[in-house]
C-alpha cells in the first residue's frame, strides 16, 4: 500500500485506502512531523468538509494528536479549507489537518495538512510526513505500537481538544481583503454552493455587501446530488438555468470545500477561470492600482502576462499546484496568483486558493461596473487582445506517459499550425510557445491514466488546428 501526497494533500476512496485505520495512521505521521520540527508545543487544528463520515475521521485524526499531547482545536461543523486556513494564521497555530476530497467525486476522501503560513504544504513538508508513514507501515507490519491515540472524551476532558469556529473571523478578514462598503446598486445573485462547505458562509457575506442572494444546493448532502461539486461549467447547468429563468442576476458557485470558484454570467454564459482570473486581474491592476507582482501556473491564461506587461508589473511562471503559487506570496508581495483549475488569491489574504474570496470580488467588480462579465472581458480582449483557451484529456498509460514527454522534450517539432516554435520549457510537462502568442501545454496527471493537454490561441480556428495537429502527434506517440 502507498500513501503519498499529491499537488493538495492525499486523496482515496472511502472504505478502500481511505479507512480508519489509515486516516490514523497518516495523523502520526503529522504528529511526528511536528515534534521533529519543533511545532508540537502549539496548538493543530482539525477541520472537515461535507463528505460521508468525514467529521468522524476528523474525531479520529484529533484523538491521535492528543494521544501525542498535542493540543487541537475541533471544527464543530464543516468548513471550508481556506478558513480554515485563515484560522492557522490568525490563532497563531502550529497548523491544521483538514479532511477533504475538495472537488473530486463523492466516493473519495482526503487529508489536507495545512503549515503554520496558512497555505498548502510544500514539497519538503509533504516529503517528511512521507517518510514518516513508510516508517510507520513497516512497524505496523512487525506488530510495533506505531500509532499513540488517547480517547476523545477522556482529551476533552484533560482540555486537549477544545472547539473552534473559525466562521465569525474569516468572514471578517475576507470581506475587509475585499471591500467592506456596500455595493452600490441593488443587486440579487443566485449562488450555488455544491452541496458544500461555502453554504455558511456566501450567503451571510453577500447579504453584508447588500446583496440578496438566491441559494441552490445549500444543505448539506455527502453524495453532492449524484455527481461532484467541481464548479465547471458540466457541473453548473442547473446554476445556468436558474440564471437564464432570472435575467439580471450573475450566478456564483464554490466547489466542496469552497477552495475554488465558478462563475455565470448574467446572461447565463459560463465563464472558464481563466477568463475570470483575467477580470480580477484586470480589475485589481487598474481600478484598485495594486502593484504587487501576478503569478500563475503553467497551465494558466497568458492574458495575465499581457494585463501585467500593460501595467509594468513582474509576471511569474510555477508548476500546476496553488503550493507553487504560495511560495512566491509567501515571499513577496502579489497582486493576484491564480491557477486554471479555479483556484484564487490576491494580495492581503492567506496564501491558499480561496473560492469564498474569488466569488464576492467577482460580485464586486460586476457591481461597481455596472456591465456584465462578458463586456467586460471583450473590452480587456480590445486592449491586449483575445485569448481563447482549452483543456483535453487524452488516456494514456504510465510507460506511454514517460515516453511521449521525453520525446517531445528531446525533439521538440519547428512548427505547429503553420506557426513557428519560439521555445520549449519543461519546467512541468512540455509546453511549447507558437509564434503569435499561442502556446499548448502537455503534463502527466500523476493519479490518473491521463495526459493532460493544454491550449491557448488567439483565434478559434487557431485553436482547432492546434488541439487536431496535437492530438494526432501524441496518438502517434502513444501508439508507438
Amino acid at each position: 500500500m502507498s500513501i503519498r501526497f499529491g499537488t493538495d494533500g492525499w486523496r482515496a476512496v472511502i472504505a478502500d485506502q481511505f479507512t480508519f485505520a489509515n486516516v490514523r495512521l497518516v495523523a502520526q505521521a503529522i504528529a511526528d512531523y511536528l515534534r521533529d520540527a519543533g511545532l508540537d508545543r502549539r496548538d493543530v487544528l482539525v477541520g472537515y468538509d461535507t463528505r460521508f463520515m468525514a467529521e468522524h475521521f476528523a474525531d479520529e485524526v484529533a484523538s491521535v494528536l492528543a494521544g501525542n499531547g498535542i493540543a487541537v482545536g475541533l471544527a464543530t461543523t464543516d468548513v471550508p479549507t481556506p478558513a480554515l486556513a485563515h484560522a492557522v494564521v490568525q490563532q497563531r497555530a502550529a497548523g491544521a489537518v483538514m479532511l477533504t476530497a475538495s472537488h473530486n467525486p463523492p466516493v473519495y476522501l482526503g487529508i489536507k495538512f495545512i503549515p503554520e503560513y496558512g497555505g498548502p504544504a510544500q514539497s519538503d513538508v509533504t516529503a517528511a510526513i512521507e517518510q514518516h508513514i513508510r516508517r510507520l507501515l513497516r512497524e505496523t507490519a512487525s506488530g510495533q505500537m506505531a500509532v499513540r491515540t488517547l480517547d476523545l472524551a477522556q482529551a476533552r476532558r484533560q482540555g486537549l481538544v477544545q472547539p473552534i469556529e473559525p466562521r465569525l473571523e474569516y468572514l471578517e478578514h475576507v470581506l475587509g481583503v475585499v471591500g467592506t462598503a456596500r455595493l452600490p446598486r441593488r443587486l440579487e445573485v443566485v449562488y450555488d454552493a455544491m452541496y458544500g462547505t461555502g453554504r455558511g458562509y456566501v450567503p451571510d457575506a453577500l447579504d453584508s455587501l447588500g446583496v440578496r442572494s438566491h441559494p441552490l444546493h445549500a444543505v448539506r448532502d455527502p453524495l453532492f446530488g449524484g455527481g461532484a461539486p467541481e464548479p465547471t461549467g458540466e457541473h453548473l447547468e442547473e446554476l445556468i438555468q436558474a440564471i437564464r429563468r432570472r435575467p439580471g442576476c450573475l450566478g456564483i458557485a464554490t466547489d466542496g470545500d469552497a477552495d475554488r470558484f465558478g462563475v455565470v454570467d448574467e446572461d447565463g454564459t459560463y465563464l472558464s477561470a481563466n477568463q475570470v482570473l483575467t477580470v480580477v486581474a484586470d480589475y485589481l491592476l487598474r481600478v484598485r492600482a495594486m502593484r504587487g507582482s501576478v503569478v500563475r501556473t503553467v497551465a494558466t491564461t497568458h492574458r495575465l502576462d499581457a494585463l501585467a506587461t500593460e501595467h509594468g508589473v513582474e509576471l511569474h511562471e510555477v508548476p500546476v499546484g496553488f503550493k507553487h503559487v504560495a511560495a512566491v506570496m509567501r515571499r513577496e508581495s502579489v497582486t493576484l496568483g491564480g491557477e486554471e483549475s479555479g483556484g484564487l488569491s490576491i494580495a492581503g489574504h492567506i496564501p491558499e486558493k480561496d473560492g469564498i474570496l474569488a466569488v464576492l470580488l467577482v460580485t464586486r467588480i460586476w457591481a461597481e461596473s455596472g456591465q456584465s462579465l462578458t463586456r467586460l472581458l471583450s473590452a480587456i480582449h480590445e486592449r491586449v487582445g483575445p485569448a481563447y483557451s482549452r483543456r483535453v484529456d487524452m488516456p494514456a498509460g504510465e510507460e506511454a506517459k514517460r515516453r511521449v514527454l521525453e520525446r517531445l522534450a528531446s525533439r521538440p517539432p519547428e512548427q505547429w499550425a503553420g506557426r513557428r516554435v519560439e521555445r520549449v520549457s519543461t519546467l512541468d510537462g512540455v509546453k511549447v510557445w507558437l509564434e503569435g502568442g499561442s502556446w499548448w501545454l502537455l503534463r502527466a496527471s500523476g493519479t490518473e491514466p491521463l495526459m493532460r493537454l493544454y491550449l491557448e490561441a488567439p483565434e478559434r480556428q487557431l485553436l482547432d488546428r492546434m488541439e487536431r495537429e496535437v492530438r494526432a502527434e501524441l496518438e502517434r506517440l502513444v501508439a508507438g
